[in-house]
């Protein structure tokens, strides 16, 4: 069994603290299955009776009249009556509950509600009714179809408790791999398996000869079709494009005017920058990819002309490119930036000017980027991700943003080698990404 400490931790600590639990993530990243297995194992195992947890999964078809949001409500409460007894609420799969107009309006009659109805009753309604109740403690899981529009995320700030999972970080997979009898790999073996297949739960859990299959079928007939069905989208190709586009261009400055060229260039049909960035918005929502803004470090200020977009899984963003196309650099950039977040760093990529001598002893002002500036309360690092530094001119590149801030952040180069953490002749740490990732706590 795969654990996810670090979720189920958030679940126990935040048990009977007054706001309904609203588990978010990319499909299949495990939200259920943390929910139903790690969750309540560990109710069960902590003195909880059985009877005490009330699971309702709305995908499945014998729960199919409480998708009615009305029926539902009603439902949980008539199991939950009893004000003496408290019970713990898990609602699997909420998306499932339709959204109708108020029956107020209706005579009574059930009518599914149009996006230009304004009087409705939806499941946020029915969530937020529960949450009120002093003997329900509430979990709700959903996909991102439908749980994730601008409109429901406003109406549960600040009445919730959102907890955001995502697919495996490296240490997970690591401590997973490690458990396994039969496994003899090494370190850096296993963290280019990693790197290769990415962290999906049911990837990970797939024979080696499978894995690739699944994560193909699942870019494409499970995140591509969420995104056509919730943004209605008609030109299918085009959002398939792009998200070639943004697998290829992973760890590059990009805005939706060069993304928009790129497009052109290849496909020889002309797309706008509002389409451009709607498909984008559209992945950022369903959690495929995530943005990074550059921050000016002299100036500091955020610098908005451009930004860069990882994936959120490695494994996700290989099967765009049918695993042809492998650039360890990205790859390494992608891994440290996911495994920052998870540890809850901000991150951002830093930027900075300087003004120096060319050749000709002309005074030229030169950019200088470093790859992840992250900051976790007081904490702050440099990181700078190399592939190889065995070259000393190539040392030299990667550490000169290093040397011209002369500060006292800690700045760290981090190279894909078996590497344990050293001090090199400038006082820069430099580290092997294993040894990085493992140790990032």
């Amino acid at each position: 069994m795969i654990q996810r400490p670090k979720y189920l931790n958030q679940l126990v600590n935040s048990r009977w603290n007054g706001f309904p639990k609203i588990i978010t993530g990319i499909r299949r990243c495990g939200k259920s299955f943390l929910l139903k297995e790690l969750f309540y194992d560990y109710l069960i195992s902590s003195g909880e009776k059985p009877e005490s947890i009330i699971i309702l999964e709305l995908d499945d078809a014998k729960n199919s009249k409480y998708r009615n949001p009305l029926e539902l409500n009603h439902h949980i409460l008539e199991l939950t009556k009893d004000k003496r007894k408290k019970f713990f609420l898990f609602l699997d799969e909420i998306q499932r509950v339709y959204t109708i107009v108020n029956p107020d309006l209706t005579e009574g009659k059930i009518i599914l509600a149009k996006d230009s109805d304004r009087e409705i009753v939806s499941f946020v309604d029915v969530v937020l009714g529960l949450s009120h109740e002093k003997n329900i403690d509430l979990y709700v899981t959903g996909s991102n179809s439908k749980m994730l529009s601008s409109d429901i995320v406003t109406e549960f700030r600040d009445k919730a408790t959102e907890i955001h999972m995502a697919p495996l970080s490296f240490k997970e997979y690591f401590d997973y791999e490690s458990t396994k009898t039969n496994n003899r790999q090494g370190k850096q073996e296993i963290f280019y398996d990693y790197m290769l297949h990415g962290g999906m739960p049911l990837a990970v859990l797939k024979p080696l000869d499978e894995k690739e299959k699944y994560l193909k079928s699942l870019f494409e007939t499970t995140y591509l079709k969420d995104i056509v069905e919730r943004k209605k989208i008609r030109k299918t190709e085009a959002l398939d494009e792009l998200c070639t586009i943004l697998s290829d261009s992973t760890g590059e400055l990009l805005n939706s005017e060069k993304i928009a060229n790129t497009f052109i260039s290849k496909k020889h049909e002309k797309i706008d920058k509002e389409t451009v960035t709607s498909y984008i918005d559209a992945f950022l929502d369903a959690f495929i990819i995530n943005q990074v803004r550059r921050y000016d470090l002299k100036g500091r200020n955020f610098i908005n002309s451009t930004r860069k977009y990882y994936f959120c899984d490695t494994g996700l963003r290989n099967a765009k490119l049918d695993f042809m196309y492998s650039d360890e650099g990205h790859l390494l950039e992608t891994i440290v930036y996911n495994e920052l977040v998870y540890n809850g760093y901000n991150v951002n990529i830093g930027s900075f000017d300087s003004v120096e001598k060319d050749k000709n002893g002309k005074s030229v002002r030169k950019n200088y980027e470093i790859d992840f500036m992250a900051t976790k309360g007081t904490k702050k690092l440099y990181l700078q991700i190399a592939d190889n530094i065995s070259e000393t001119k190539t040392k030299n590149r990667e550490i000169r943003p290093f040397v011209l801030l002369n500060d006292q952040i800690k700045k760290i180069l981090i190279i894909n080698r078996p590497v344990k953490e050293m001090l090199d002749e400038n006082g820069f740490t430099v580290i092997g990404v294993v040894d990085f990732l493992l140790n990032l706590e």
